[in-house]
């Protein structure tokens, strides 16, 4: 399998784009923290060309001009909005001309049903695909934007405290990562068992819930590194040795056994491929010394 050389930041939604100066660990001039900062350090710098693509939003020029904006605070002012509506647009010239002079794109938050119905295999997919695949081309999306990134799409689902069959609603994203099944908002609108219920149904792929403010960076599609103030729950569904889900009737609670979960905070790290996780310790944090890396 061919690695990427492209890397891929998919955000939970809800990254902070409003800081004072008692928030100085979110400045670009006092390190990392600020998700949005990521998505320019490893697109280039400030002088990079980002593209954001506002597909998903209701409300598309309220949502590019907050970004722009913010962006333009952290010192990034290189940017375009791309509101795709249609495949017409998404395999107009003048639209591939701009993804092909960009250093990184960033798909918004809203619907990810939108960002698939205009945009899944037109040309602009196509050239997305072809960057990330053979350049040093970053692809973010935050919220539905990041949702989007997978194969297998969560589309809407009920955020229910039972685990049912067939709550959820799929859809088919982008595709950028086929082993992964990503879900944003995780924490705070509750949505453990709709992810379950995508790994009973797809145990050979990843469940990666973002919580909000939280992101994950994706390298040679295989090595990710968790970003941002919150946490990001990993769901490994290879070692189910309970799984009904394809004998139950729909709408039956489901039961799983052995579904391995990993909670990863910033700086933390998991590698898809050999299933492991790699803890950051910042000994400065710990009442003893201990190992600054622990591999599981």
């Amino acid at each position: 399998m061919i690695k990427p050389k492209g890397t891929l930041i998919a955000i939970g939604g809800n990254e902070q784009k409003e800081f004072t100066k008692r928030d100085e660990k979110f400045h670009p001039h006092f390190g990392e923290g600020f998700i949005l900062q990521d998505i320019i350090n490893h697109s280039g710098g400030p002088e990079s060309r980002i593209e954001i693509i506002t597909s998903a939003s209701a409300i598309p020029e309220v949502v590019g001009d907050k970004y722009k904006e913010t962006f333009k605070i952290l010192g990034a002012e290189n940017l375009g909005i791309l509101d795709i509506r249609d495949h017409e647009m998404a395999n107009d010239p003048n639209t591939l001309k701009r993804i092909e002079e960009a250093d990184a794109v960033l798909f918004s938050g809203g619907d990810q049903s939108q960002i698939s119905r205009f945009i899944k295999g037109t040309q602009t997919h196509e050239l997305l695909n072809n960057r990330y695949v053979n350049e040093e081309f970053v692809i973010a999306g935050t919220s539905a934007g990041s949702v989007v990134m997978s194969d297998h799409m969560i589309a809407g689902g009920r955020n229910g405290t039972v685990l049912k069959k067939n709550d959820l609603k799929w859809g088919r994203g982008l595709g950028f990562m086929r082993d992964v099944i990503f879900d944003s908002h995780f924490i705070r609108r509750g949505r453990f068992g709709r992810l379950a219920e995508a790994v009973a149904l797809h145990p050979d792929k990843l469940g990666v819930g973002l919580g909000e403010d939280t992101g994950i960076i994706i390298s040679e599609g295989n090595v990710c590194e968790i970003i941002g103030s919150g946490m990001v729950v990993l769901f490994d569904g290879s070692n189910l040795d309970f799984n009904e889900y394809q004998n139950l009737r729909d709408y039956v609670p489901i039961s799983l056994a052995n579904l391995t979960v990993h909670i990863l905070a910033t700086e933390d790290k998991y590698f898809i491929k050999e299933k492991k996780a790699e803890i950051h310790y910042d000994e400065r944090h710990h009442k003893e010394d201990k190992e600054k890396v622990m591999q599981f």
